[in-house]
C-alpha cells in the first residue's frame, strides 16, 4: 500500500518537473521553425509547424506561420484543409473564412476566392462587420474591407453606421472622392463634429478636382438641408481655403439674413476679404452690415472698414485718382461729424492723416491730425502707438529721418513683443537700410525673422535677404547704398527721380545680382505711374532671363495681373497664370492665380 502511494507521487512529480522541459521545448521548436522558413527551408519547417500544431497553448502562434509555410510550398490542399479544420474549430471567427478565400486566391483560383468573400459578407451579422473589416484589412484586401462596412451599413438598416472607419479606411487610402460624402455624414448625424470635419478634409484637398467634389456634395446637402447650419459653415469655409472669398461672402450673407445672427460672420469675411486685397467682397460685407445693422455693435467698425476697403481699393489702382482721394476724406469726415471725435475713431484720424500726407502732399495738416490722435484721452494704446509710427513716416517724407527714428524708437521700447512694437522696429532697421547703415538694419531684422507675425516676419527676411544677397560679394557695398537710397526716394513719392535713378544703376553696375530688382522696382513705379506696358517690358526683362531665377514667379504673376486688370488682354493672363502655375507650383501667388486662371477659362465660381 504504502508503496503504491510513493509511486504515485514519484510519478506525478516527474510529470511536474518534466512540464516546464516539454514547454522549453516546444518553443524551442517554434523558434526554430520561424528560422527555417525565413531561411526559404519549407520542408523543415512545415515539419516542426505540424508536430507543434496540435498544441492549444501554441497554437495560435503556430497557425499562421504554418499557413505560410504551406502557400510557400505551394502545397495548397493541405492548406485548404488547415484552415477548414481551424474555421471549423473556431466558427466564431471571421477571419479563418478570409483565410480560406486566400488560399484559393494563391492557388489561383480568383471564382472560388470570390465566392467565398461574397459567401462571408452574404451570411456576416452587422456587428461582425469590424472584425471582418479588420481581418481583411490586415492582408491589406481594403476593397473587401470596404464592402464589408458598406454590408453591415446595410444589413443594419442605418445609413450613417461604420461612418469613422469609413472615414479612416478613405482616409489612408486618399480616396477623397468616397471620403466627402462620409465626412459629411457626421454633420448629419452631429453638428458639432464639424471641427473634426474640416481638420479631416484639410489634407484632402490638395487637387482642383477635390475642391470641385466638394462643393458640388455641399451645395446639395445645403440645398436639402437647409436648417443643417454646419453644412452652410463648411461651404464657407471650402471657399476660404479656396481663396474665393467673395463666394464665401454670399454664403455667408445667405446665412445670416435666414438666421438673423447679427452678422458676425459676415464682419469676419469682409475682414479676410480685406486682408487678401479681395476690396470688392470687402466692401459687399461692409456696406451689408451698415445697411442691415444700423443699430448694431458693429456698426461703428463696419463704417469705418468700409472707408478703410475703399481707400484701398483707390491706393491700390494705379495711377492713384486725386479726385477718390478726397472723395475719402469727405466719408471720413462724414464719419467723424456723425458719431464724433472720440477714442474709438483715432483710426479714422490716422488714416485721413495718411491720405493728407502721402496723396495731397499736405504734411502739416497730416501732423496736426496724428497729433489730435495721440494725445486722445483713453485712447487703446495700440492705436495711439500706431498713430505714432504713421507720424514717423511723415517725418520721413519729410527728409526729417531724426524725428522718424524717435517716434519709431518710442513705440519699441513702450510695446516691446507686440506687433506694433515688432512693427516699429521693422521701420528702423529699414531707416537704417535706407541710411546705408546695413549693419544696424540686419542687427533688428535677425530679430524680427521670429516675430509671432507671420506678416512682420516675411517683410523682415525680404529685407534681410536683400541685403545679404546684394552686399556679400561687393564689400564695398556701393551699389547696394544706392539702391536703398532710391528706395527712400520711392517712399518719399519721388517717382521720376527713382526711375532716373535705377537707369543709371543699370548703365554703372550691368550684371550686378541687383539688376533683376531693379527691374522689379521700375516696373512698380511705372504701374505706379500709369504706364502699364512699360511695366511689363520690365517684368519681361526678369522672366525672359532664367538667371534671376528669385523674382521670376512674382514677375510673372505681376505681369498676368496688369494684362488682366489694366492692358484688358485676358487671353495673355490667362496664359501667363498657367505658365505661372505650371512653372511655380510651390509660388505664395499659385492660389491667387489658380482662383484668377479658372475665372478667366469661364469655370463656374458660385
Amino acid at each position: 500500500m504504502h508503496k503504491n502511494i510513493l509511486y504515485t507521487l514519484l510519478l506525478a512529480l516527474a510529470v511536474v518537473l518534466a512540464a516546464p522541459l516539454a514547454v522549453a521545448q516546444q518553443q524551442q521548436d517554434l523558434e526554430l521553425a520561424r528560422q527555417y522558413f525565413s531561411q526559404g527551408d519549407y520542408a523543415k519547417a512545415e515539419e516542426l509547424y505540424g508536430k507543434l500544431l496540435d498544441n492549444d497553448r501554441l497554437f495560435h502562434a503556430v497557425y499562421p506561420d504554418y499557413l505560410k509555410t504551406l502557400l510557400a510550398q505551394r502545397n495548397y490542399k493541405e492548406a485548404e484543409k488547415l484552415v477548414k479544420r481551424t474555421a471549423k474549430r473556431f466558427p466564431d471567427n471571421p477571419g479563418y473564412e478570409v483565410d480560406l478565400g486566400r488560399v484559393y486566391q494563391a492557388a489561383g483560383d480568383k471564382s472560388a476566392a470570390e465566392k467565398q468573400f461574397d459567401k462571408l459578407l452574404a451570411s456576416m451579422k452587422p456587428e461582425a462587420a469590424v472584425v471582418v473589416a479588420n481581418a481583411f484589412m490586415q492582408h491589406e484586401m481594403f476593397d473587401y474591407a470596404e464592402k464589408a462596412y458598406l454590408r453591415g451599413r446595410q444589413i443594419s438598416n442605418d445609413q450613417t453606421a461604420f461612418t469613422r472607419p469609413l472615414i479612416a479606411l478613405y482616409a489612408y487610402r486618399q480616396q477623397t472622392e468616397k471620403l466627402i460624402p462620409e465626412v459629411l455624414n457626421l454633420l448629419q448625424e452631429n453638428e458639432s463634429e464639424l471641427g473634426y470635419v474640416q481638420s479631416r478634409l484639410q489634407g484632402s484637398l490638395q487637387e482642383e478636382k477635390n475642391f470641385d467634389v466638394l462643393e458640388k456634395e455641399l451645395i446639395m446637402r445645403v440645398q436639402q438641408n437647409p436648417d443643417k447650419l454646419a453644412y452652410s459653415e463648411m461651404l464657407i469655409w471650402l471657399y476660404i481655403q479656396r481663396k474665393d472669398f467673395y463666394s464665401a461672402l454670399m454664403q455667408a450673407r445667405a446665412v445670416d439674413k435666414r438666421t438673423r445672427s447679427g452678422g458676425t460672420r459676415v464682419m469676419e469675411l469682409g475682414t479676410i476679404s480685406l486682408r487678401n486685397q479681395d476690396y470688392e467682397g470687402a466692401i459687399e460685407a461692409f456696406q451689408y452690415m451698415v445697411e442691415e445693422y444700423p443699430d448694431g455693435p458693429y456698426y461703428l467698425m463696419a463704417r469705418q472698414r468700409l472707408i478703410n476697403a475703399r481707400e484701398e481699393q483707390v491706393e491700390n489702382t494705379f495711377p492713384v485718382d486725386k479726385e477718390k482721394i478726397l472723395a475719402l476724406i469727405t466719408d471720413y469726415d462724414a464719419l467723424l461729424n456723425e458719431v464724433g471725435r472720440r477714442p474709438e475713431t483715432v483710426e479714422v484720424l490716422q488714416h485721413m492723416a495718411g491720405l493728407y500726407a502721402f496723396h495731397l502732399d499736405e504734411k502739416e495738416k497730416a501732423i496736426a491730425l496724428l497729433q489730435e490722435a495721440i494725445s486722445m484721452p483713453r485712447a487703446n494704446p495700440a492705436l495711439v502707438a500706431d498713430s505714432k509710427l504713421t507720424l514717423g513716416d511723415i517725418y520721413l517724407l519729410k527728409g526729417e529721418p531724426w524725428e522718424s527714428t524717435l517716434l519709431y524708437s518710442q513705440v519699441e521700447k513702450s510695446h516691446k513683443e507686440t506687433p506694433v512694437g515688432h512693427e516699429a522696429k521693422l521701420r528702423n532697421a529699414r531707416l537704417s537700410y535706407y541710411r546705408g547703415d546695413f549693419e544696424l538694419a540686419q542687427a533688428h531684422l535677425d530679430i524680427l525673422k521670429m516675430a509671432t507675425s507671420r506678416e512682420i516676419a516675411n517683410d523682415a527676411m525680404d529685407l534681410s535677404l536683400l541685403i545679404t544677397d546684394n552686399t556679400g560679394l561687393d564689400t564695398s557695398t556701393v551699389a547696394m547704398k544706392e539702391y536703398a537710397a532710391i528706395d527712400l526716394l520711392i517712399f518719399q513719392n519721388k517717382l521720376q527721380e527713382a526711375l532716373t535713378a535705377l537707369d543709371g544703376m543699370l548703365q554703372k553696375y550691368p550684371g550686378h545680382s541687383l539688376t533683376d530688382e531693379i527691374y522689379f522696382q521700375k516696373a512698380t513705379i511705372f504701374e505706379r505711374m500709369g504706364q502699364f506696358n512699360q511695366a511689363v517690358e520690365s517684368l519681361q526683362k526678369i522672366v525672359g532671363n532664367p538667371q534671376y531665377d528669385i523674382l521670376s514667379d512674382d514677375a510673372l504673376y505681376r505681369m498676368a495681373y496688369i494684362y488682366e486688370e489694366n492692358l484688358n488682354d485676358k487671353e495673355k493672363a490667362q496664359q501667363l497664370y498657367n505658365e505661372l502655375l505650371v512653372k511655380h507650383q510651390g509660388s505664395v501667388y499659385a492660389a491667387e492665380a489658380r482662383k484668377r486662371f479658372r475665372n478667366l477659362r469661364g469655370d463656374k465660381l458660385n
